[in-house]
């Protein structure tokens, strides 16, 4: 029966002979987790699951730490056949509130400490059931018979950051979920032998998705960190093959001396994603260790897109090609036209990694997709002369001043290679005569001073007049979100009287 359920079939037919043998994940407790485990646990956790009444298609919040446990509880909720909803850790009573009302979970799963107070948020938004993940794990069987599913069930609801608006939940299937760790498996050369150091969090595509299912896929193994550590981390690489992490990881690891060829050199891959890697880490990072990091783009909606080849080049600034199946082209935001190699426009992608729609939103669903079935990413980009995607911004990032387009990745990448900046975020302010004022926020390197007269100056030669910062401001660090990409809409409300006044 456990092969009738799509994704976690697919799992158990990559798990090793003797699973009780095999190592799946390492833990920072010393305890060992062998692939035994993984079937055990989390069939306790759907054992649970069908006890508290979950049926299949009812969706399962969960808002919990980081933990090996939360991870099987996943799997659990995979296996008996409900959908899981995994919540940023960082959200507040207010925001869950919105989630246990638009998703109506049938169990919300939260921290022993705020069982309290979100018991009462759940009741007022109408959930039934709230429990600690303690709580699940208790007197269940180890035996569980997999719930049928199909690959166009759905398996996930995953929320959208909710930068323009309330956030969204985008519909991953079985199949979506599935289709996109197989393909990154074969494009990343995945195996079990491979060793993966785990440090990013698992309410988000990349921790959870990519990272675990990619692992589940191939029968590998895991060292699982709570979080960002560079003395875990480095402690971690002689005995691992790969890890996957977000530009901050591979920033602060170079910052550190212990950093080098002889440290990375049983390491075979180096991910990074969620957030653009600049070239200069990249080139950096190829300096320091030989090994080229490998960029690839993807989104909430529809999983992994492109990749970097493993075999050939690591095109700096790039994101790689189109992955396996993903049909990808580059058009007219307003026309939906295709547009010739080299021009700017939208992201749109096509494939069986491409989610089904927004939960209980089709007006929503209807404007971002094409009558030809092409998602609308709302990324802009070209595809150079031998197929590697460069995006330039989202389109919401896009500068118009003074009648000009402004795409922030290239004012950003230029500041970025000046001496003593550590990183730099370019976005668009009110400005009375241009429109918006281009306007640069820039974080030094450690032990750097840096003067906006200086950044404006040094840019000249590089940047086009109307491209140029009208103002930079120098801070300490950007602010970013808990995946590390930088929250460019805090700094447009930060900034947003910076010309007032101003027709310079």
């Amino acid at each position: 029966m456990s092969e009738a359920n799509h994704l976690f079939g697919l799992i158990r037919q990559a798990m090793p002979a003797e699973p009780g043998s095999v190592r799946f994940a390492e833990l920072e407790d010393g305890r060992h987790y062998t692939y035994q485990d993984v079937l055990d646990v989390s069939a306790w956790f759907a054992n649970a699951l069908v006890t508290l009444g979950v049926q299949p298609g009812d969706r399962v919040a969960v808002q919990v730490p980081k933990s090996i446990e939360a991870l099987m509880l996943y799997l659990g909720a995979v296996r008996a056949g409900a959908v899981f909803l995994p919540l940023n850790t960082a959200y507040t009573d207010n925001e869950l509130a919105y989630f246990m009302r638009d998703a109506e979970p049938a169990l919300f799963v939260c921290a022993p400490e705020r069982l309290d107070g979100l018991r009462a948020v759940a009741r007022e938004a109408g959930v039934r059931r709230v429990e600690t993940l303690d709580a699940l794990t208790r007197d269940h069987s180890p035996d569980f018979a997999d719930v049928p599913r199909a690959a166009d069930d759905l398996a996930t609801i995953l929320y959208t950051s909710g930068t323009t608006g309330r956030s969204k939940g985008a519909m991953l299937t079985y199949g979506n979920l599935a289709c996109n760790a197989l393909v990154l498996a074969g494009h990343w050369r995945f195996t079990a032998k491979d060793v993966l150091i785990h440090a990013l969090p698992i309410f988000h595509t990349h921790g959870l998705f990519v990272a675990c299912n990619t692992v589940l896929m191939t029968g590998g193994s895991m060292i699982w960190l709570q979080r960002f550590d560079a003395d875990a981390i480095i402690a971690a690489m002689p005995r691992a093959t790969s890890m996957m992490g977000v530009p901050t990881f591979y920033t602060r690891l170079l910052a550190d001396e212990r950093l080098d060829a002889e440290l990375t050199g049983k390491m075979r891959l180096f991910v990074s994603g969620s957030a653009p890697l600049s070239a200069e880490t990249h080139k950096e990072w190829q300096v320091r260790t030989g090994h080229a990091i490998l960029e690839r783009y993807g989104m909430t909606e529809t999983g992994m897109n492109t990749s970097n080849p493993y075999d050939g080049e690591r095109r700096a600034g790039t994101v790689g090609m189109a992955l396996p199946d993903v049909s990808l082209r580059i058009c007219d935001p307003d026309t939906g036209v295709e547009l010739a190699q080299g021009e700017i426009g939208v992201i749109e992608v096509k494939g069986p990694n491409v989610f089904t729609g927004y939960w209980r939103n089709p007006e929503k669903t209807a404007e971002e997709f094409r009558d030809d079935g092409y998602f609308i990413t709302g990324d802009l980009a070209f595809i150079d002369a031998d197929g590697y995607v460069s995006i330039v911004g989202r389109g919401k990032d896009l500068v118009i001043s003074g009648g000009f387009n402004v795409y922030p990745a290239e004012v950003e990448a230029a500041i970025d290679a000046l001496p003593g900046v550590a990183e730099s975020a370019v976005i668009g302010v009110p400005h009375a005569d241009f429109g918006e004022g281009v306007t640069a926020v820039v974080a030094p390197r450690a032990g750097a001073v840096l003067d906006e007269a200086d950044i404006r100056t040094a840019l000249e030669a590089d940047l086009a007049r109307y491209k140029l910062p009208k103002r930079v401001f120098i801070v300490d660090a950007l602010p970013r979100n808990t995946m590390g990409k930088i929250q460019k809409t805090v700094l447009r409300e930060t900034y947003k009287n910076a010309y007032s006044g101003d027709a310079a």
